[in-house]
């Protein structure tokens, strides 16, 4: 099902940088009549809101807290088009018997998994009303093989993507379409300490958008993430073994 990005209300998490404060941008260029714009802290959101004339609102979200979740759905009554993106990644470079994995790995699974699943929980009334809508879900390529460096936030992120298959099949019934999105080094603050060559926010957030208009589920936004998309869908086990070691 193509998502019509032009004339829709949209809502994206996590917005105040990276991918999110991208894609807010992207929005609003392709004629989104309003974005929701949401971050723990909703001062940082103010150049979006001052670019926006008139067409960003930001409100603050912590998607770990529920009180604040329920609070915004009430408020953003009109959304047609929600954008799971807040996240968290650790990206430490520890033994495996770091204990510090485990204190990442909760945090990574309460705000990547749980956060995303309380927030479309939340919207999915919002977006029945609105005729079905659509959800989009950030993911990772860390979704599809773990690498040493993000132990927990892989498997988190491939927590994510499973999350966004069931939700896919559960919400097939009220018209709402649901995208995964797996993108792979992307220039944020969150990737500075990664080693690799990343794509540009903007980039990514382009891709998106024209993913959700092509009505494709699977979105694979830069180069990195086309290569291994192909290769966990056609040979995950050597994905696996090609890991790159920490």
């Amino acid at each position: 099902m193509a998502v019509h990005i032009s004339g829709t209300t949209a809502l994206v998490t996590g917005a105040n940088r990276g991918i999110g404060k991208a894609l807010v941008e992207a929005l609003l260029a392709r004629g989104a009549v309003r974005v929701y714009a949401t971050a723990r802290r909703p001062e940082s959101l103010e150049p979006l809101v001052a670019a926006g004339a008139g067409r960003v609102v930001a409100i603050a979200l912590d998607v770990t807290r529920p009180e604040q979740v329920a609070a915004v759905a009430d408020r953003a009554g009109d959304v047609t088009l929600l954008v799971n993106n807040a996240g968290v990644a650790s990206h430490m470079f520890g033994a495996f018997d770091d204990p510090r994995w485990i204190t990442a790995g909760r945090e990574e699974f309460e705000v990547n998994v749980l956060g995303t699943l309380a927030v479309t929980q939340a919207f999915r009334p919002v977006l029945a009303a609105q005729g079905g809508g659509a959800v989009v879900n950030i993911a990772s390529v860390g979704s599809f093989v773990g690498f040493p460096v993000a132990l927990t936030y892989a498997a988190a992120k491939a927590g994510t993507h499973s999350l966004t298959q069931a939700t896919r099949a559960m919400l097939r019934d009220q018209g709402t379409f649901v995208a995964g999105v797996y993108p792979g080094p992307t220039d944020t603050d969150m990737a500075t300490r990664l080693p690799f060559e990343k794509t540009p926010p903007t980039a990514v957030a382009h891709a998106i958008l024209d993913g959700l208009e092509a009505g494709v589920e699977d979105i694979l936004p830069d180069p990195v993430a086309r290569q291994m998309g192909a290769a966990y869908f056609s040979g995950p086990k050597q994905l696996e073994q090609q890991a790159v070691p920490a």
